[in-house]
Protein backbone atom coordinates (compact mmCIF):
# COMPACT_ATOMS: atom_id res chain seq x y z
CA UNK A 1 0.00 0.00 0.00
CA UNK A 2 1.39 3.42 -0.98
CA UNK A 3 1.71 6.43 1.36
CA UNK A 4 -1.79 7.94 -0.29
CA UNK A 5 -3.45 4.63 0.32
CA UNK A 6 -2.31 4.57 3.93
CA UNK A 7 -3.61 8.58 4.26
CA UNK A 8 -6.74 8.04 2.91
CA UNK A 9 -7.77 5.40 5.73
CA UNK A 10 -6.16 7.65 8.36
CA UNK A 11 -8.61 10.34 7.09
CA UNK A 12 -11.65 8.13 6.91
CA UNK A 13 -10.20 7.50 10.89
CA UNK A 14 -10.50 10.85 11.42
CA UNK A 15 -13.93 11.53 10.38
CA UNK A 16 -15.16 8.67 12.38
CA UNK A 17 -13.22 9.73 15.21
CA UNK A 18 -14.90 13.10 15.33
CA UNK A 19 -11.41 14.48 15.40
CA UNK A 20 -11.73 16.77 12.46
CA UNK A 21 -14.89 17.97 13.72
CA UNK A 22 -13.68 18.70 17.12
CA UNK A 23 -10.88 20.92 16.00
CA UNK A 24 -12.98 22.40 13.15
CA UNK A 25 -15.62 23.69 15.67
CA UNK A 26 -13.09 25.06 18.29
CA UNK A 27 -10.77 26.70 16.30
CA UNK A 28 -13.53 28.28 13.79
CA UNK A 29 -15.58 29.50 16.55
CA UNK A 30 -12.44 31.10 18.33
CA UNK A 31 -11.45 32.62 15.17
CA UNK A 32 -15.05 34.17 14.22
CA UNK A 33 -15.76 35.58 17.75
CA UNK A 34 -12.50 37.06 18.68
CA UNK A 35 -13.56 40.19 16.51
CA UNK A 36 -16.71 40.32 18.23
CA UNK A 37 -15.74 39.93 21.81
CA UNK A 38 -12.84 42.34 21.24
CA UNK A 39 -15.85 44.60 19.73
CA UNK A 40 -18.03 44.55 22.46
CA UNK A 41 -16.00 43.26 25.53
CA UNK A 42 -17.24 47.06 27.34
CA UNK A 43 -20.83 46.42 26.30
CA UNK A 44 -20.03 43.59 28.61
CA UNK A 45 -18.39 45.21 31.26
CA UNK A 46 -21.17 47.65 31.22
CA UNK A 47 -23.77 44.78 31.38
CA UNK A 48 -22.39 43.74 35.20
CA UNK A 49 -23.79 45.12 38.17
CA UNK A 50 -21.42 47.07 40.35
CA UNK A 51 -18.70 47.94 37.98
CA UNK A 52 -17.45 51.11 38.92
CA UNK A 53 -18.17 53.99 36.54
CA UNK A 54 -15.04 55.42 35.99
CA UNK A 55 -13.38 51.77 34.99
CA UNK A 56 -16.26 51.96 32.26
CA UNK A 57 -14.77 55.59 31.30
CA UNK A 58 -11.56 54.66 31.14
CA UNK A 59 -11.84 51.80 28.99
CA UNK A 60 -10.41 53.01 25.70
CA UNK A 61 -12.46 52.20 22.34
CA UNK A 62 -11.79 48.85 20.82
CA UNK A 63 -9.29 48.84 18.11
CA UNK A 64 -8.51 46.40 14.78
CA UNK A 65 -5.10 45.71 17.24
CA UNK A 66 -7.60 44.24 19.91
CA UNK A 67 -9.34 42.27 17.51
CA UNK A 68 -6.01 40.71 16.38
CA UNK A 69 -4.40 39.84 20.15
CA UNK A 70 -7.66 38.39 21.08
CA UNK A 71 -7.42 36.40 17.85
CA UNK A 72 -3.69 35.12 18.14
CA UNK A 73 -4.58 34.65 22.00
CA UNK A 74 -7.16 32.25 21.42
CA UNK A 75 -5.88 30.57 18.99
CA UNK A 76 -2.35 29.96 20.55
CA UNK A 77 -4.23 28.71 23.73
CA UNK A 78 -6.83 26.78 22.26
CA UNK A 79 -4.94 25.82 18.67
CA UNK A 80 -1.72 24.29 20.82
CA UNK A 81 -3.84 22.24 22.92
CA UNK A 82 -5.76 20.51 20.20
CA UNK A 83 -2.28 19.73 18.71
CA UNK A 84 -0.82 18.08 21.65
CA UNK A 85 -4.26 16.31 22.87
CA UNK A 86 -5.27 14.80 19.53
CA UNK A 87 -2.25 13.78 18.42
CA UNK A 88 -1.26 11.92 21.64
CA UNK A 89 -3.05 9.06 21.15
CA UNK A 90 -2.53 8.59 17.21
CA UNK A 91 0.35 5.54 17.67
CA UNK A 92 -0.23 4.66 21.41
CA UNK A 93 -3.32 3.63 20.92
CA UNK A 94 -3.55 1.72 17.45
CA UNK A 95 -0.76 -0.21 20.06
CA UNK A 96 -2.60 -0.88 22.70
CA UNK A 97 -5.76 -2.60 20.62
CA UNK A 98 -3.77 -4.94 18.51
CA UNK A 99 -4.66 -2.54 15.26
CA UNK A 100 -1.30 -1.21 14.63
CA UNK A 101 0.37 -5.28 14.16
CA UNK A 102 -3.06 -6.13 11.89
CA UNK A 103 -2.40 -3.31 9.95
CA UNK A 104 1.64 -3.54 9.64
CA UNK A 105 1.43 -7.36 8.43
CA UNK A 106 -0.09 -6.11 5.17
CA UNK A 107 2.64 -4.30 2.94
CA UNK A 108 3.03 -0.91 4.60
CA UNK A 109 6.25 0.75 6.00
CA UNK A 110 6.12 1.72 9.69
CA UNK A 111 7.47 4.77 8.15
CA UNK A 112 4.31 5.67 6.08
CA UNK A 113 2.37 4.77 9.30
CA UNK A 114 3.84 7.26 11.22
CA UNK A 115 4.23 9.85 8.28
CA UNK A 116 0.51 9.53 7.22
CA UNK A 117 -0.81 9.90 10.40
CA UNK A 118 1.17 13.26 11.10
CA UNK A 119 -0.04 14.10 7.28
CA UNK A 120 -3.85 13.68 8.08
CA UNK A 121 -3.90 15.69 11.41
CA UNK A 122 -2.32 18.72 9.57
CA UNK A 123 -4.06 18.74 6.36
CA UNK A 124 -7.12 18.80 9.16
CA UNK A 125 -5.30 21.82 10.95
CA UNK A 126 -4.70 23.65 7.60
CA UNK A 127 -8.65 23.20 6.59
CA UNK A 128 -9.78 24.35 10.08
CA UNK A 129 -7.12 27.08 10.37
CA UNK A 130 -7.97 28.56 7.16
CA UNK A 131 -11.96 28.72 7.83
CA UNK A 132 -10.67 30.57 11.40
CA UNK A 133 -8.94 32.95 9.21
CA UNK A 134 -11.42 33.89 7.15
CA UNK A 135 -14.19 33.71 9.39
CA UNK A 136 -11.85 36.28 11.61
CA UNK A 137 -10.81 38.03 8.51
CA UNK A 138 -15.01 38.71 7.86
CA UNK A 139 -15.72 39.57 11.10
CA UNK A 140 -12.76 41.88 12.05
CA UNK A 141 -13.67 43.96 8.39
CA UNK A 142 -17.64 44.17 9.52
CA UNK A 143 -16.65 45.09 12.89
CA UNK A 144 -13.08 47.26 12.04
CA UNK A 145 -11.86 47.88 9.33
CA UNK A 146 -9.90 45.57 6.40
CA UNK A 147 -6.80 43.86 7.02
CA UNK A 148 -4.19 43.08 4.56
CA UNK A 149 -4.39 39.76 3.12
CA UNK A 150 -0.64 39.33 2.67
CA UNK A 151 0.11 39.63 6.09
CA UNK A 152 -2.75 38.36 7.51
CA UNK A 153 -1.93 34.85 5.80
CA UNK A 154 1.50 35.04 7.07
CA UNK A 155 0.77 34.82 10.43
CA UNK A 156 -1.64 32.11 10.06
CA UNK A 157 0.96 29.93 8.27
CA UNK A 158 3.02 31.07 10.94
CA UNK A 159 0.52 29.88 13.46
CA UNK A 160 -0.03 26.42 11.80
CA UNK A 161 3.99 25.65 11.92
CA UNK A 162 3.57 26.55 15.82
CA UNK A 163 0.44 24.07 15.98
CA UNK A 164 2.62 21.09 13.87
CA UNK A 165 5.77 21.64 16.09
CA UNK A 166 3.28 20.65 19.42
CA UNK A 167 1.64 17.83 17.07
CA UNK A 168 5.02 16.44 15.90
CA UNK A 169 6.39 16.21 19.76
CA UNK A 170 2.60 14.81 20.47
CA UNK A 171 3.18 11.90 18.00
CA UNK A 172 6.83 11.04 19.07
CA UNK A 173 5.71 10.76 21.95
CA UNK A 174 2.53 8.68 21.32
CA UNK A 175 5.40 6.54 19.37
CA UNK A 176 7.44 6.08 22.35
CA UNK A 177 4.76 5.71 25.07
CA UNK A 178 3.35 2.05 25.31
CA UNK A 179 -0.35 3.86 27.27
CA UNK A 180 -2.34 6.30 26.71
CA UNK A 181 -1.07 7.59 29.91
CA UNK A 182 2.24 7.62 29.44
CA UNK A 183 1.42 9.63 26.11
CA UNK A 184 -0.72 11.96 28.09
CA UNK A 185 2.30 12.42 30.50
CA UNK A 186 4.81 13.10 27.69
CA UNK A 187 2.33 15.50 26.34
CA UNK A 188 2.00 17.67 29.17
CA UNK A 189 5.84 17.58 29.97
CA UNK A 190 6.36 18.96 26.14
CA UNK A 191 4.10 21.83 26.81
CA UNK A 192 5.45 22.96 30.15
CA UNK A 193 9.25 22.64 29.04
CA UNK A 194 8.54 24.73 25.64
CA UNK A 195 6.23 27.06 28.13
CA UNK A 196 9.04 27.43 30.36
CA UNK A 197 12.24 27.69 27.67
CA UNK A 198 9.74 30.35 25.78
CA UNK A 199 9.54 32.52 29.00
CA UNK A 200 13.40 32.59 29.28
CA UNK A 201 14.56 36.20 27.72
CA UNK A 202 17.92 34.11 26.30
CA UNK A 203 15.44 31.07 24.72
CA UNK A 204 11.62 33.14 24.19
CA UNK A 205 13.17 34.60 20.79
CA UNK A 206 14.04 30.81 19.02
CA UNK A 207 10.65 29.45 20.68
CA UNK A 208 7.57 27.89 18.41
CA UNK A 209 5.63 30.57 20.91
CA UNK A 210 7.63 33.67 19.04
CA UNK A 211 5.83 33.18 15.91
CA UNK A 212 2.46 34.11 17.14
CA UNK A 213 4.46 37.46 18.51
CA UNK A 214 5.94 37.40 14.80
CA UNK A 215 2.56 36.96 12.83
CA UNK A 216 0.56 39.22 15.06
CA UNK A 217 3.20 42.48 14.86
CA UNK A 218 3.67 41.64 10.95
CA UNK A 219 0.06 42.50 10.54
CA UNK A 220 -0.05 45.12 12.46
CA UNK A 221 2.70 46.81 11.54
CA UNK A 222 5.70 45.27 13.67
CA UNK A 223 9.61 45.53 12.05
CA UNK A 224 10.52 42.64 14.30
CA UNK A 225 11.15 39.41 12.65
CA UNK A 226 11.47 35.99 14.56
CA UNK A 227 13.62 33.60 11.22
CA UNK A 228 15.68 31.98 13.89
CA UNK A 229 11.98 30.49 15.70
CA UNK A 230 10.67 29.56 12.30
CA UNK A 231 14.04 27.58 11.13
CA UNK A 232 14.23 26.43 14.53
CA UNK A 233 10.50 24.99 14.46
CA UNK A 234 10.81 23.34 11.28
CA UNK A 235 13.59 21.91 12.65
CA UNK A 236 11.60 20.21 15.68
CA UNK A 237 9.00 19.24 13.42
CA UNK A 238 11.53 17.04 11.07
CA UNK A 239 13.54 16.15 14.23
CA UNK A 240 10.55 14.84 16.03
CA UNK A 241 8.92 12.75 12.76
CA UNK A 242 12.56 11.25 12.19
CA UNK A 243 12.90 10.09 15.74
CA UNK A 244 9.43 8.93 15.73
CA UNK A 245 9.94 6.63 12.47
CA UNK A 246 13.12 5.55 14.11
CA UNK A 247 11.88 4.50 16.96
CA UNK A 248 8.52 2.52 15.47
CA UNK A 249 10.63 0.34 13.03
CA UNK A 250 12.70 -0.92 16.17
CA UNK A 251 9.71 -1.39 18.58
CA UNK A 252 7.84 -4.81 18.98
CA UNK A 253 4.53 -4.05 18.32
Amino acid sequence: MNFFAVFRKEMMEQWRTYRVLIVAAVLVVFGMTSPLLAKFMPELFKAIPGVPAGLLESMPAPTVADAIGQYVKNMNQFGILLALFVAMGMVVQEKEHGTAAFFLTRPVSRETFVLAKFASLAVIFLASVSIAAIGCWYYTYVLFEPLPWGPFLAMNGLMLVAFLVYMALSLLGSTLARSQGIAVGLAVVALIVISVLGALPSIGEYSPARLFSWGAGMLLGGTGTAWPALGISLGIIVAALVVACLVFRRQEI
